[in-house]
């Protein structure tokens, strides 16, 4: 059975800084890319946030592009994302989501159980 496990999540003021991890586990084959998507309160829909391809080449969405930061190390099934310069508008449950094949199976998408940011005026 595959897990991801998000951790770093808190309340911070506007302007601070957290890092964000989520560590996959279980009988792993590969991963392929590795997702950060965040859902704001009241709404209904995952907003994609980061990317990265299991070669580390990293994509954003525009309102985070200088400011967040994803990574991932292959060794650990971990990927991060380093949020600087947080805003209000960015509080949200984060959730982690990745392509992975586990022993038996094929390629196939998993999400975390998601962990909460607020970001205080």
């Amino acid at each position: 059975q595959v897990q991801l496990v998000e951790s770093g999540g808190g309340l911070v003021q506007a302007g601070g800084s957290l890092r964000l991890s989520c560590a996959a586990s279980g009988s792993i084959i590969g991963i392929n890319r590795m997702y950060w998507y965040r859902q704001a309160p009241g709404t209904q829909q995952r907003e994609l946030v980061a990317s990265i391809s299991n070669r580390g080449s990293p994509n954003y969405v525009d309102v985070v592009k200088g400011r967040f930061t994803i990574s991932r190390d292959n060794e650990k099934n971990t990927v991060y994302l380093q949020m600087n310069d947080l805003k209000p508008e960015d509080s949200a449950v984060y959730y982690c989501n990745a392509d992975i094949r586990a022993v038996g199976g094929t390629y196939r998408s998993y999400w975390g159980q998601g962990t909460q940011v607020a970001v205080s005026p």
